[in-house]
């Protein structure tokens, strides 16, 4: 399976993978219980995790399954998932190089196909037209997405953006990011494609952050920090934690998450 345009080269996420590995959360245990049992995921099956960045929804996912699938076009980033899948002693997740332009290509069929933070980037028409043919009838998909950081609700968060702006200017979505899911909800896409039984669930609960922890976050994300900082890293980190402890200096980040489910499964 190899990657067309941006993807092929690893995509707007090319370096980030050692980050995203180790500051971007994984999701919450009442989240994959749901997945699991509205897919009455038994151990049998086979699941395929588009755009599965360094496995945070590939890997507890795979233990229900008896194959997985882990696809990104980053290769840095499925070589620190194949790290996490080995540490974590799963060995029933085959890492694929590639992307959902890719689709169908040879993967076979699947009774669940998940898109964790990842849906808003593909083209999404395309990528349901294929995903049709891919998965079995009792099957579905599952659109996982949350803020994430990305959109300030808390002090403390407005505080890192206007760091990050005043070193960098401000960040715009390249075309097909978010910008688009704005334009069309998720929902209006999946009414007019195989996958018209939706079911949408929202998990509200709040994370809690360390400096590290999203200093390093913010090396992860599509924005190319680290080259458009180039010599002022230090400053720039030295600055971010000084505004968060002006915030609150007893180190308290926390974070009130809303992550949103959309479960669909595919029509007869």
């Amino acid at each position: 399976m190899k990657g067309a345009g941006h993807e092929a080269r690893g995509g707007l996420f090319a370096g980030t993978g050692w980050y995203y590995a180790r500051y971007r959360p994984g999701y919450p245990g009442a989240f994959v219980d749901d997945v699991v049992q509205r897919f009455q995921l038994d151990g049998t099956g086979r699941l395929l995790d588009l755009g599965c960045g360094s496995g945070q929804l590939t890997i507890p996912l795979a233990g229900q399954v008896a194959e997985a699938v882990g696809a990104d076009p980053a290769v840095d980033m499925l070589a620190e998932a194949a790290r996490r899948a080995e540490a974590a002693e799963v060995t029933t997740i085959t890492w694929v190089v590639g992307g959902s332009r890719d689709l169908p290509g040879e993967l076979g069929r699947f009774r669940l196909v998940t898109m964790g933070r990842s849906f808003h980037w593909m083209d999404r028409d395309q990528v349901l037209a294929a995903l049709a043919g891919m998965v079995e009838d009792r099957g579905g998909i599952v659109i996982a997405n949350d803020g994430c950081l990305m959109r300030p609700v808390t002090a403390w968060q407005r505080a890192v953006q206007e760091v990050q702006q005043r070193f960098v200017g401000p960040v715009t979505e390249p075309a097909g990011g978010r910008a688009a899911t704005a334009r069309e909800p998720n929902e209006l896409v999946l009414a007019r494609s195989a996958f018209r039984q939706v079911d949408r669930r929202v998990y509200e609960f709040e994370r809690q952050w360390t400096v590290e922890q999203v200093i390093g976050f913010l090396y992860s994300t599509s924005v190319p920090l680290r080259r458009l900082l180039d010599d002022r890293r230090a400053r720039f980190e030295r600055t971010v934690a000084d505004a968060m402890r002006a915030v609150d200096q007893g180190g308290r980040f926390i974070e009130p998450v809303a992550l949103e489910a959309l479960i669909a499964h595919r029509e007869n």
